[in-house]
């Protein structure tokens, strides 16, 4: 396979950006109370309320609201937990599909609340990290992939 510097510079600079944007998005939701039990919980049931997700999604949602006490924290170690290892370019394949996933899901609960493409575009752009092994530009990775190329954590 041909060497492609322009593809992986294009990947590292989308990397750094979700990763700055879940950085971002941890302090600003912490601000703002959404990792508390009422914040969180809150959030969701307006989700509930006011959105258009399928009905089957917004009883995950509920369940997830139900259990603000555990679910709220956690949301917030997976946001910062991928801010920075897709800032550091660390084990960005899993990192990315993890990221695709969560923003799919924040997708879903928000139709009918925002506009469609806002966190659309950052999901598939997450899958393109873990597809094009984004970290192993300006990242850790690729102090990983010397040791092992073939690894598909990196």
């Amino acid at each position: 396979m041909p060497d492609q510097p322009y593809a992986r510079t294009g990947l590292a600079m989308v990397r750094l950006t979700i990763g700055a944007m879940f950085v971002w998005v941890f302090f600003e939701n912490l601000g703002k109370g959404l990792y508390t039990p009422a914040g969180y919980a809150g959030l969701i049931n307006y989700y509930i309320q006011h959105g258009h997700a399928p009905a089957v999604w917004k009883a995950v949602m509920a369940e997830a609201a139900s259990h603000a006490a555990m679910a709220a924290p956690l949301q917030g170690l997976t946001e910062i937990s991928l801010g920075v290892l897709l800032v550091l370019g660390l084990l960005t394949r899993p990192a990315g599909l993890v990221a695709c996933g969560l923003l799919g899901s924040l997708w879903i609960s928000e139709w009918g609340t925002s506009w469609i493409w806002e966190l659309l575009v950052p999901t598939v752009a997450s899958l393109a990290l873990a597809v094009g092994c984004a970290g192993r530009t300006w990242g850790l990775d690729a102090i990983l992939a010397r040791r092992q190329p073939s690894s598909l954590w990196w």
